[in-house]
């Protein structure tokens, strides 16, 4: 079971991922989280970003080390992790690792409602988004490629997460693809049917639209 956090935002987790390393103060946390790619690993919305950090310090996740001055510009707060916050980004990273959690996506959705679309345009669909994910997965496999020449693996796995996740999408996309082009697929007669006057997607009588 989820664990109740103080600050139940995965911007902290992040922050605190970058406080493990060195205190900073936010803006230098905010560029570090930027250059590690972070906003592609999580959903961060950068507008609370000083707001999360305040929380952070106030339930002692965080610390105020020192305030810096760096020419004309506004006086920074240094913070560094403290015993809870580095308690708090284990426990956190336990829960993420190893208690699977169902999270619902864009694409589910739309198969859940497959069945309003003609089948012809069904298939044209897929394999658009086919080709999309086959294009992504190359240019990912590039990319980490060259990162790993200079960044440890253990500092992208969560790349060659998504690129296993991507991979499996081809595949299941390819063979359901493959049923619908040769006709194989479970129904694809009554599913065309409907759409073309003649029945329902489930093969029943005309008239109480698509069956899910």
């Amino acid at each position: 079971m989820a664990a109740r956090r103080k600050v139940n935002n995965l911007l902290a987790l992040a922050v605190l991922s970058a406080l493990v390393q060195q205190p900073m103060h936010p803006y230098e946390i905010a560029t570090a989280l930027r250059s590690w790619g972070k906003d592609e690993d999580m959903a961060i919305k950068w507008g609370s970003f000083y707001t999360v950090v305040r929380n952070m310090e106030r339930h002692g996740l965080i610390a105020a080390v020192e305030s810096v001055r760096a020419g004309r510009r506004p006086e920074r707060t240094v913070y560094r992790i403290t015993d809870a916050g580095r308690a708090e980004l284990v426990d956190w990273a336990r829960e993420l690792v190893g208690d699977p959690v169902s999270e619902q996506s864009r694409f589910r959705a739309g198969l859940s409602v497959l069945a309003a679309l003609h089948p012809d345009d069904a298939s044209t669909l897929l394999r658009q988004r086919l080709d999309r994910v086959e294009a992504g997965i190359a240019a990912g496999r590039a990319a980490l490629a060259e990162h790993l020449r200079t960044v440890p693996r253990l500092f992208l796995i969560e790349s060659e997460y998504d690129l296993a996740v991507r991979e499996a999408e081809a595949a299941w996309l390819r063979d359901l693809l493959a049923e619908l082009d040769t006709g194989r697929y479970p129904g694809l007669d009554q599913w065309r049917a409907y759409h073309e006057g003649g029945g329902t997607a489930d093969g029943t009588a005309e008239g109480s639209g698509p069956a899910q």
